[in-house]
């Protein structure tokens, strides 16, 4: 597909023909996405270095990712980081790739003041570690069933100089938290087992299926959540949940019967239901 010296340029053509035949929804993208990883410059350079001629590390480096793509692996696996509410992650197959529409929760949790905040199965951390970089003086728990994930979002957090204000451990949802927080945030497992088969193969074959499912209807961690955020949130706290696009009514009813105040239902830039939302009363 390539070699060395041969330029980026006639590279591309082949590379993208592949993936087009392996059914990736933008070949031209992600062909040239995965070009300047193998290049070693930022995407945006790319057309800077086209019509050089390609090193031999760099055209096998392009050639292995081609055929990684070909098999439906995401790009941000292959790369090795996704970019997140501006900024950059680390990422692996222990953890959910980071979705711009997850920026919704973000967007709406800095809308209120925070001192502390909880992430229930924190993945890669990005969305407890977007919120710590916005507010320099909050500090939040992440927590997971993954000690792979955890791994991963620590070594965010380093990325980010933020490891002194955002602590990690194991934890079946709140088993192992202690105190109370003023915002949780989550976007837990929610793809019901009757949907599953319906995924494009980059989510269904390449993501943990941990984060995706719990099986069943889909509502099984929301829940747990609802079962537990009062014990764990101090009166008039928030709590932000991602949601499937289905699930705005169910998630809702189960916070109201947990007590929870006004629950509603919050659409991302596409205008899918996203986020609810939903605060503990003070008592």
């Amino acid at each position: 597909m390539s070699a060395p010296g041969q330029d980026g340029r006639a590279a591309l053509g082949p590379a993208v023909a592949r993936l087009r035949a392996a059914g990736v929804a933008n070949p031209e993208r992600d062909a040239r996405l995965l070009l300047a990883h193998a290049l070693g410059i930022a995407p945006d350079r790319l057309l800077l270095h086209l019509d050089a001629p390609m090193p031999a590390a760099a055209a096998q480096t392009f050639a292995a990712a081609v055929a990684a793509r070909a098999q439906r692996q995401p790009v941000s696996q292959i790369v090795g980081e996704r970019q997140f509410w501006g900024r950059w992650f680390s990422v692996t197959r222990d953890v959910l790739d980071p979705r711009p529409e997850t920026e919704t929760l973000v967007a709406a949790a800095l809308e209120g003041d925070f001192d502390d905040v909880l992430d229930l199965g924190t993945g890669s951390g990005a969305i407890l570690l977007s919120l710590l970089a916005e507010r320099p003086d909050a500090r939040g728990l992440g927590v997971d069933l993954s000690e792979p994930a955890l791994a991963v979002a620590r070594g965010n957090a380093v990325r980010h100089a933020l490891e002194s204000r955002a602590t990690f451990a194991i934890s079946d949802w709140f088993t192992q938290v202690a105190g109370r927080f003023d915002l949780i945030v989550s976007n837990p497992p929610y793809v019901a087992e009757s949907e599953m088969a319906g995924l494009d193969p980059e989510t269904r074959d390449w993501e943990p299926m941990l984060a995706l499912t719990p099986g069943g209807d889909g509502l099984a961690a929301y829940r747990r959540i609802a079962a537990g955020a009062g014990g764990a949130l101090r009166p008039g706290g928030r709590l932000l949940l991602e949601i499937g696009p289905t699930q705005g009514a169910q998630v809702s009813e189960l916070l109201a019967g947990a007590g929870f105040a006004d629950p509603v239902v919050l659409r991302d830039m596409d205008g899918r239901p996203r986020v609810v939302a939903a605060s503990l009363p003070h008592r």
